[in-house]
């Protein structure tokens, strides 16, 4: 399969785009293989891989030693990285920040939450230099103490409204696509269809121009249950266990 670029990705309305989550080398090796269009190497490993509370307690370096191994196992997918929390709070950070993990994990993309003022200015100055951004509103993880707890946003008049100037500001700002987490369904097809850009819904219904889900919520990896718009198709934490019990009940005998 074609690697894709960000002239493909921005062409892709309606194109129903798929999007996982990865964290590792042998993942990646596997999904290098298979017809998925990106990768997203997620400050959500730090739940997933590194068993933190919440992705705030990601660094910058963490997120570049993983990307690095994700790179080498899927050299031929597109594969967009995460600023993690506190490496873009000032402008000035951010491009810092955004140019290293640009630089040294070999990604065609960054991604980073939010659309405050200075943060289209800083999606600017990316993108002006060469480092395509993908946006993300809505249910912004890394902001989840400021907001309260994890739920739909959107649900309300100011709430949509607010959503949906973020969604169109960071489309001038020139992010190549914007992910909607978590957005009310309503609100995340009306968006969807006001962009020329596409939309990548994760818990905000199916009128998205794609999907992203944390892989390891897909094959129910861990032993947590999986967020409530994710079904998991296999329960690999149970088959592992299986297995590795039988293995250890043969040895015994």
């Amino acid at each position: 399969m074609k690697k894709l670029n960000v002239r493909d990705i921005r062409k892709s309305k309606n194109g129903k785009l798929q999007v996982l989550t990865c964290y590792d080398f042998q993942t990646a090796s596997m999904l290098n293989q298979t017809t998925l269009d990106m990768i997203l190497v997620g400050d959500s490993l730090g739940n997933v891989m590194l068993g933190y509370d919440t992705t705030v307690e990601v660094s910058l370096k963490e997120m570049e030693i993983f990307s690095k191994a994700v790179r080498r196992g899927a050299p031929d997918k597109f594969m967009i990285v995460d600023l993690p929390f506190g490496s873009y709070s000032t402008i000035s950070q951010g491009i810092f920040s955004a140019t290293k993990l640009f630089q040294q994990t070999k990604a065609e993309a960054v991604k980073l939450e939010g659309a405050f003022p200075y943060q289209l200015k800083m999606i600017e100055r990316l993108t002006q230099t060469g480092i395509p951004v993908m946006g993300h509103i809505g249910l912004v993880p890394q902001s989840v103490h400021q907001l309260g707890g994890y739920y739909v946003h959107g649900k309300n008049y100011e709430s949509a409204k607010r959503i949906m100037q973020e969604a169109k500001a960071l489309e001038a700002a020139g992010v190549f696509s914007v992910v909607l987490e978590c957005v009310e369904e309503g609100l995340a097809t009306q968006i969807t269809q006001a962009l020329s850009i596409p939309t990548i819904g994760i818990g905000s219904g199916r009128k998205t121009d794609g999907q992203v889900l944390v892989i390891n919520d897909l094959l129910k990896m861990g032993p947590n249950t999986p967020p409530k718009f994710c079904t998991p198709i296999a329960d690999l934490f149970q088959v592992k266990n299986d297995l590795i019990n039988q293995y250890l009940e043969d040895q015994r005998k």
